[in-house]
């Protein structure tokens, strides 16, 4: 038998609140969600490359899931890379692997070469290929400035692949630079995710509490003002804050959390 945390029985949640592990279903649908939505739909008609990005823990990759859970997998292929500070090698290779191509190659040209026979067979299939690089931010510059190619077909003449580029705020100034603008010359489409306000908070917490299974408000208002402030925000550090409160008040047993008792989970967070 499971032995639950004790303050999920103090607060009678059937499940662990504020926790990554949330079906898409469950995501609280804000105006900046939409909007990333809306764009990540144009992007995807037009073929081209769209561009988000936010802090750490704004809710870039939520977005990313959300959006692109929408794609119905017989009609759309959804090519998730993670970038690093690696080179172009690394991007080809993680690509032909999205693609289902085994290969050892280490050759720039014989893996663009492999990437594109995938997506051509895609296309081929009535099948939309979709190009995501989470964390864009980590690229070398040398990456920037080659990544375009992969977006050329028959001349550049063909939209086969649209690309969305996701990451932190000093991805726009990597895109600056000359050698990127080959790339970002394709960007029709920008989101940034910035920090909620303090109305967007009560809501989000209160959602939150809800899908746990537990539908009154057990923050007061100081401790709801004390983890937008705490948090700037951010959703991954409210959640942080807003969990580490509910475990201060079931300790004290309280069974509304008070500003303190965020104060007392900030403690524990870096």
């Amino acid at each position: 038998m499971t032995r639950h945390p004790p303050y999920r029985s103090f607060f009678g949640f059937n499940r662990e609140p504020f926790t990554v592990e949330i079906k898409i279903e469950e995501i609280l649908t804000t105006p900046a969600l939409s909007g990333f939505s809306e764009r990540f739909d144009y992007v995807l008609r037009l073929g081209a490359i769209g561009l988000l990005t936010g802090e750490v823990g704004a809710g870039k990759s939520t977005a990313l899931r959300f959006a692109s859970s929408r794609l119905h997998p017989s009609q759309y292929h959804t090519l998730w890379v993670t970038a690093s500070s690696g080179s172009i090698l690394e991007i080809y290779r993680q690509l032909a692997a999205a693609l289902d191509v085994e290969t050892k190659s280490f050759s720039r040209a014989a893996l663009l070469r492999i990437i594109r026979h995938g997506i051509y067979e895609l296309v081929n299939k009535k099948i939309q290929p979709l190009l995501i690089i989470d964390e864009a931010s980590l690229l070398r510059l040398e990456v920037f400035a080659e990544l375009h190619t992969l977006c050329q077909f028959e001349g550049d003449s063909k939209p086969y692949l649209p690309v969305i580029l996701a990451g932190q705020n000093n991805l726009l100034d990597l895109l600056q630079y000359r050698s990127s603008l080959p790339l970002s010359s394709r960007i029709v489409a920008r989101s940034h995710l910035e920090g909620i306000d303090l109305d967007q908070m009560q809501h989000y917490l209160a959602h939150h509490l809800a899908i746990a299974g537990v539908k009154t408000q057990l923050f007061s208002p100081p401790a709801i003002t004390a983890i937008q402030q705490g948090s700037a925000g951010l959703l991954r550090r409210a959640n942080h804050l807003a969990r580490g409160a509910l475990i201060a008040a079931a300790n004290e047993k309280c069974q509304q959390v008070s500003a303190e008792h965020v104060r007392l989970a900030a403690t524990e967070l870096v």
